[in-house]
């Protein structure tokens, strides 16, 4: 009886669409490193005042502290240029110190005071400066998606060159509009970086437990949408995939996702206790992956001295004292201000 013939086993499938390169950390100088560092120290010790400041009843409403998440936006945010714009959820203290805003002006907004960036009506969650292209600080989960591919539509429309970094968490990944949103970047090719902040937790459920796809960075492939899964916890890392992105993305190629891998320390929001993980797993966290201390071991091979670090730690502490002691004494908005700003008056 005659073998039956076997057919030869088929070739792996060619990709047949672009990907970008994989990023590579990006090689900081010491002058570089130690910038890093500062804007690092200077989101932790502004989250951790504000945290006493709402303890003591001097910030209302809700407060979501950025405390562990400091790599993603720094390492991002030092890759744009002044074309750029950058528009977030509720979680955007962080991202506004990194866009030019003095820390005086958020520490005010968050305390509701006249001074404050939007005139103490925005608060924690609404914050937003047109001036410093930081288009919010939005309330409703996963809204700045969407109006991020309404920036990258107006960056293409003008033509300047700019790019969107829309910022969202896990839990906004499984938001319908996001989609939309996607689909509508990638047929117009716009200029948009969505960023997936996947601190593992959403509100308050394990990414794993809440979305049957865990691997965020695939979210956008029936979009034909490239993504990058990122060490979120390593500036350099964060940096290096930022450049990457900015380059597909400037190249008219339309838009790119990248999945931020992080960790927040603190609660949801301040009303958070965070029951649902130990703190042993917090803890462990802290010690082997913290991106601030990653940074100062770094500095420390590139010959900084602890002294200077210490200097360092000291001029931060004040710039953050003189910034909560400047919201608790400048005044609060004057009634007539309910009625401003309600309309922009110019269409």
């Amino acid at each position: 009886m005659a073998k039956a013939a076997t057919r030869p086993a088929a070739a792996p499938p060619v990709p047949n669409r672009e990907r970008p390169d994989e990023p590579q950390p990006y090689a900081a100088s010491k002058d570089e490193l130690l910038a890093f560092y500062k804007q690092m120290l200077l989101i932790r010790r502004f989250e951790e005042k504000a945290g006493q400041l709402y303890g003591l009843g001097l910030i209302g409403g809700f407060c979501h502290l950025y405390i562990g998440q400091e790599a993603v936006a720094v390492g991002l945010q030092s890759a744009l240029s002044d074309k750029d714009s950058v528009i977030t959820g509720y979680r955007d203290h962080g991202h506004m110190l990194l866009c030019g805003i003095a820390a005086k002006d958020v520490m005010a907004e968050l305390t509701g005071r006249a001074s404050g960036i939007s005139k103490g009506k925005g608060g924690s969650m609404h914050m937003f400066s047109v001036e410093h292209k930081f288009y919010g600080g939005h309330g409703i989960v996963g809204a700045q998606v969407s109006l991020g591919a309404g920036l990258g539509f107006a960056h293409k429309y003008r033509g300047d060159g700019g790019v969107c970094l829309a910022y969202f968490g896990d839990g906004a990944s499984n938001q319908g509009q996001v989609y939309e949103s996607f689909n509508m970047a990638e047929l117009w090719k716009l200029p948009v970086i969505f960023v997936i902040e996947n601190n593992q937790y959403a509100m308050g459920t394990s990414v794993n437990r809440a979305s049957s796809e865990d691997q965020l960075y695939r979210r956008g492939e029936s979009f034909r949408i490239p993504g990058i899964q990122v060490d979120g916890m390593d500036v350099l890392a964060c940096r290096g995939a930022g450049e990457r992105a900015l380059e597909w993305v400037r190249a008219g190629k339309g838009p790119i996702i990248l999945e931020m891998k992080t960790y927040r320390y603190r609660g949801h929001s301040m009303s958070d206790p965070a029951k649902y993980r130990s703190r042993e797993e917090v803890q462990a966290v802290r010690e082997k992956s913290d991106p601030i201390e990653h940074v100062k071991k770094l500095l420390g091979e590139q010959g900084v001295k602890e002294d200077e670090l210490k200097k360092v730690e000291q001029d931060i502490r004040r710039e953050v004292n003189e910034a909560a002691d400047f919201a608790e004494s400048t005044p609060e908005p004057e009634p007539r201000e309910l009625y401003t700003d309600v309309l922009v008056e110019r269409y």
